[in-house]
């Protein structure tokens, strides 16, 4: 399997010290090249590069013209910019670290130093995007967790406003996990949750479908463009899978499950709320639940 490398964005108008730059790095990363500062934004925003080697003295949109471009880009800001320049006073320095350039390559350059300097930026981009994975992944079912589930709605709810498309909601909780957690213990509770989250990757098929953990012994689905009784479809489903599962635990002790389901279906406008989305999947849940658990109940917006 091939490592996928890092990608670096080289912007210098001297083809040299491209040359250069893309030897000494090349082995090490795949390296993208601009020569002024109007090119470097619209490739940076066509590849979304790691990182950005950028030289200050450049003709028409000058190094620290384009960093502010970067920084003022919602979709570059984060991107961390290390200038490549012949100036060393103490005063371009300043003036490109009040600006948010990461680091300084000085002309001309020292393989080893470059080499260095440009590790050093993307070790911390990597160590970044780790830290922000493991945040948005819940630990006991290595499932999305409710932080990345209100990102995903709030993409896909404006995207339903955009085009009058339907989305729909499944709350769903298992029944009785409270006894089955007295009975086998809370490390065979945990096991029952991952077999839980298991099965949702099995029954849920479309590529746009989103699960994840909202809490405790809950789960929740988000299906954009789909209307209610679609998500009814996925839903009794997804129960009747959960219904037709028996859990082995440790020590060959096994447990059937069910699942109470709530469903609720909207076509969002732009004075649409998704609190009252949400709350009225979250009743349709507990209808589920009153009504004598392991079914499917719904309400619409």
């Amino acid at each position: 399997m091939d490592v996928v490398k890092n990608k670096i964005l080289i912007v210098d108008d001297e083809k040299a010290n491209l040359k250069i730059l893309t030897h000494i790095l090349g082995s090490e990363y795949t390296i993208y090249t601009a020569t002024n500062g109007a090119s470097a934004l619209e490739k940076a925003k066509e590849l979304l590069p790691d990182l950005i080697l950028l030289d200050i003295l450049m003709p028409e949109m000058d190094g620290y013209q384009t960093l502010s471009a970067i920084k003022n880009s919602e979709q570059l800001k984060n991107i961390p910019v290390v200038f490549t320049t012949g100036l060393d006073s103490d005063e371009d320095e300043e003036k490109g670290l009040s600006l948010d350039a990461a680091d300084y390559i000085t002309k001309p350059f020292s393989s080893p130093i470059v080499k260095l300097r440009v590790r050093n930026q993307i070790q911390i981009v990597n160590q970044l995007r780790v830290i922000e994975s493991l945040s948005m992944i819940d630990q006991l079912t290595q499932i999305p967790n409710r932080r990345n589930f209100d990102y995903r709605l709030n993409v896909e709810w404006k995207q339903a406003i955009r085009e009058q498309q339907p989305i729909s909601l499944l709350m769903i909780d298992l029944d009785k996990f409270k006894d089955l957690n007295d009975i086998f213990g809370h490390q065979n509770g945990d096991f029952a949750l991952k077999t839980i989250a298991e099965l949702f990757k099995k029954s849920l098929r479309r590529p746009a479908d989103f699960t994840a953990r909202w809490g405790g012994e809950e789960f929740i689905v988000l299906l954009p463009n789909t209307h209610l009784d679609g998500a009814l479809e996925v839903a009794e489903m997804i129960r009747s899978d959960a219904e037709k599962t028996s859990i082995v635990f440790s020590g060959g002790a096994q447990s059937n499950i069910t699942l109470s389901i709530g469903v609720t279906s909207i076509v969002p406008k732009q004075d649409s709320n998704k609190e009252a989305f949400l709350s009225k999947a979250d009743k349709a849940l507990y209808h589920a639940k009153e009504s004598g658990r392991n079914r499917v109940a719904h309400l619409t917006v």
